[in-house]
């Protein structure tokens, strides 16, 4: 890790790995390729990261500055979000993207609230190719509350292990929420998939991390082996079985909680242990690189991918359709990091710790 800017290359390959997922999902391979995984994953990553930031300005300040956490992330998320978001949009609008919209789910889109809107209405009505905007909404209500409930938990002068308890305790209780909409309110999918309230526990999970025995700041475990050669492959086989088991009930229930846990021990193994056999993928340059220009890509290449189909005619899911379509993302995402990204970049410098 790169203490003085906080970088660890090992979280950017698994950025790139969550990319890939949602990216292979969706060029029509969703049906074999576990597109929604990656999404979880990058929610786990986010907790993570977050609130070890957090977690280092309280040490070094003795206080978390809510302003500034916020500006931060008003930075970080928002002008790449509204730049595409206005861009295809209004291609959509043209005709060029060839679409309906809906002004009420355009209008979720830009006040973050997309994810409620798809679980009442369904995924129609946005701009062409934006429907990944669902996450982001996940996110933001999430770090809305969040730095509240953490600062409340260090004034309160909570030990790391009692914040442990407290952050797997709201698990439980989204898993239990999920049970009760799923086997007693018979909700559809998308109300479990998509909102918040049943999807905040993949980024509380990262959270946990993040406070009890963190990989970054904590004193690493005398045994690296149990954590490699048996927390690993079990992280492993879980998350394979949660692939594999195709029950609905558990899929929109357990599925998202057993994820959770198994991803601790591939973020312990990622971070500690970076020139590991198995980690030491994730740290190659041009998949850390792919990983950051994760955010910009995961909001362009479906909106790209759709606009090769209806103006080329390429058919999703064939290999000449998705390698231009990576191409283009690629190529896109560069210009957003130089143009938008990176001088956000050094405006938040100024509200970092």
């Amino acid at each position: 890790m790169n203490k003085a800017s906080f970088h660890i290359p090992s979280l950017d390959g698994l950025r790139a790995f969550s990319f890939a997922l949602v990216f292979v999902a969706h060029i029509g391979l969703g049906d074999r390729v576990p597109g929604g995984f990656g999404v979880t994953v990058f929610f786990f990553l986010s907790g993570f990261l977050i609130t070890t930031l957090m977690r280092l300005e309280w040490t070094k300040t003795g206080h978390v500055s809510l302003r500034k956490f916020y500006m931060r992330r008003v930075l970080r998320i928002l002008p790449p979000f509204y730049l595409v978001l206005i861009a295809a949009t209004s291609l959509t609008w043209l005709g060029v993207l060839r679409w309906q919209l809906e002004p009420h789910a355009v209008l979720a889109q830009f006040l973050h609230y997309a994810n409620y809107w798809i679980a009442s209405h369904g995924d129609g009505g946005f701009a062409r190719g934006t429907g990944v905007y669902w996450s982001l909404a996940v996110e933001e209500h999430f770090y809305f509350l969040f730095p509240l409930l953490y600062l409340t938990l260090r004034r309160l002068k909570a030990t790391p292990a009692q914040q442990l308890v407290v952050l797997l305790g709201l698990c439980l209780t989204a898993l239990l929420w999920r049970s009760y909409l799923v086997f007693v309110l018979h909700s559809a999918t998308d109300r479990t998939y998509v909102t918040s309230d049943t999807r905040f526990d993949s980024i509380l999970f990262g959270c946990a991390l993040a406070v009890f025995g963190n990989p970054v700041v904590d004193p690493a475990p005398q045994r690296a082996a149990l954590w490699k050669y048996f927390w690993f492959p079990v992280a492993l086989v879980v998350l394979f079985a949660t692939f594999l088991i195709r029950d609905p009930g558990f899929r929109e229930t357990l599925r998202y909680s057993l994820q959770g846990m198994a991803l601790i021990p591939v973020f312990v193994c990622a971070v500690r242990y970076p020139e590991w056999a198995f980690m030491k993928v994730l740290n190659y340059r041009p998949i850390a690189y792919i990983g950051v220009l994760s955010y910009s890509l995961y909001l362009t290449h479906q909106i790209i991918f759709m606009a090769l189909a209806d103006r080329l005619g390429l058919r999703i899911g064939t290999a000449a359709c998705a390698f231009l379509t990576l191409v283009l993302s690629i190529g896109l995402a560069i210009a957003l990091q130089e143009l938008v990204e990176k001088p956000c970049a050094r405006l938040r410098k100024r509200f970092s710790t």
